[in-house]
């Protein structure tokens, strides 16, 4: 995964010009996605822009980013392009740009196979992300590929373990190891509008970028049952989504990176499993840039779709080594947490608010986050904060607790304040503890708050105690 850059505001001009030269434009639709009440969000709708992202932590310069929009995928080593089912073979590559194995538009049943990409080097990163060039087993052009007893193996970058590729194209594996080392090399990618089921794999990844469960560019549908899935590089959460991703009944550990990304208008739904973040740094030293366990953002990149992010959790656990349990910047975004087990690192349980990063995600002062945050038979803990141009309507239901502070803090960049920046509803049966005083813009109370001692100051200025 590469947490992307947004596109500055004083480089658009320059920009524009040289791709009216070039004649090379890509369409940035954000017009279709913004509420009145988004107002706040990134200004740059309508620009016709090449998608700009940045290296991942580490990389050298002139690594090969700023991929085609012309879908390149490269060559392969091996290519089954007809109907059939295999058992006991394997496929290796050290080519440049080049997959192992490679399968075409068939319906393939693939048994007890070793995938071994040894080298073989990636000539343009971006293409490598979106398209599968390079990964050790690419799948498209409506493939249908079952998977069973099989291992995985990859050293080169953006060796994307098992790569699902492409509308209609449709990748279950199940049982299965797969390993990869170098960087841009997750376990289980999916674009292009493919499909993934994934059951019971064993899979980790060493680089920077490497989501173990990944998506990019054009999103797609991802299903993931049982099974560990552990990362090691920077940059490398265990689920990167720019798509609809499900995971049930599984234990998912980043060891040097967030737990969990969400990227525009796409989401993450948890069931019964165990998730671990510890993102260790910024990017660059840049000690503007937040440290969180699950973001939810908007790069402004045009790999990902504006919109409304959604994270759910039902059950299971999730733990944060390091930063705040929940950050949200430059989107709209929907989180809905039932009996889940929360560990924080610190007291932050969420932040929402504007950023003014060195890779900055929108135009600062006009960034911030939009969120609804529901708690359903869920005991949160911690201190939340909404920055004055972001928005939280936080909802406590189904006999939830909430021990902790809620505040309105000032915009760093210094936006225009927006209305109704934090919206609380207690529920019948349900409680608030205070740990300390409060500010919101307004207060429904069904339930139960414990004050002691502490004040809850409303947008009218009423002080309640």
């Amino acid at each position: 995964m590469k947490i992307k850059q947004s596109i500055p505001v004083f480089l658009c001009g320059a920009m524009l010009f040289l791709l009216l030269l070039t004649g090379c434009s890509k369409e940035t639709n954000l017009s279709d996605s913004l509420s009145p009440a988004q107002t706040n969000q990134a200004t740059v709708a309508n620009l016709s822009l090449t998608s700009v992202s940045t290296p991942p932590e580490g990389s050298p310069p002139g690594d090969g980013f700023g991929g085609s929009d012309e879908v390149t995928n490269g060559t392969a080593a091996n290519t089954i392009d007809s109907d059939t089912t295999v058992s006991g073979e394997t496929y290796t590559s050290t080519g440049d740009d080049e997959n192992a194995l490679r399968v075409d538009g068939a319906t393939v049943t693939l048994d007890n196979i070793t995938i071994e990409k040894t080298g073989g080097t990636s000539s343009n990163t971006e293409n490598g992300d979106f398209y599968g060039m390079n990964a050790g087993l690419l799948s498209l052009n409506g493939a249908q590929v079952t998977i069973t007893g099989s291992t995985v193996t990859t050293a080169a970058q953006n060796g994307n373990g098992v790569f699902s590729y492409g509308d209609g194209t449709v990748v279950t594996i199940s049982d299965s190891v797969i390993r990869t080392s170098a960087d841009n090399s997750g376990g289980i990618q999916t674009t292009g509008g493919g499909t993934t089921y994934a059951g019971n794999l064993d899979i980790e990844t060493q680089g920077n970028s490497s989501a173990a469960i990944r998506s990019d560019r054009g999103g797609g549908t991802v299903v993931v049952d049982g099974g560990s899935y552990v990362t090691n590089g920077t940059g490398s959460p265990a689920i990167y989504s720019t798509a609809d991703i499900t995971v049930k009944n599984s234990t998912l550990t980043a060891n040097n990176s967030e737990a969990i990304v969400i990227e525009g208008k796409n989401s993450v739904t948890l069931q019964n499993s165990d998730i671990v973040g510890n993102m260790t740094g910024t990017n660059r030293g840049d000690s503007n840039e937040n440290i969180q366990n699950i973001m939810l953002y908007q790069s402004m990149s045009g790999d990902a779709d504006v919109g409304t992010s959604s994270f759910s959790a039902t059950g299971g656990s999730i733990t944060a080594k390091a930063g705040d349990m929940f950050y949200v910047t430059n989107t709209s975004s929907v989180i809905k947490l039932t009996d889940v087990q929360l560990t924080r690192a610190n007291d932050t349980l969420l932040k929402v608010e504007g950023n003014s990063s060195s890779r900055g995600w929108g135009k600062s002062g006009q960034n911030g986050g939009n969120v609804t945050f529901t708690a359903d038979s869920q005991q949160l803990t911690g201190n939340i904060t909404v920055d004055t141009i972001s928005t939280l309507n936080l909802n406590l239901t189904n006999g939830s607790g909430f021990e902790g502070t809620l505040n309105i803090v000032d915009n760093a960049a210094g936006g225009t304040t927006v209305a109704d920046n934090a919206v609380v509803t207690v529920d019948e049966g349900c409680t608030w503890t205070l740990t300390g005083d409060c500010t919101v813009t307004s207060l429904t109370n069904n339930g139960t708050i414990n004050f002691n001692g502490h004040t809850i100051t409303l947008a009218d200025a009423t002080v309640l105690q």
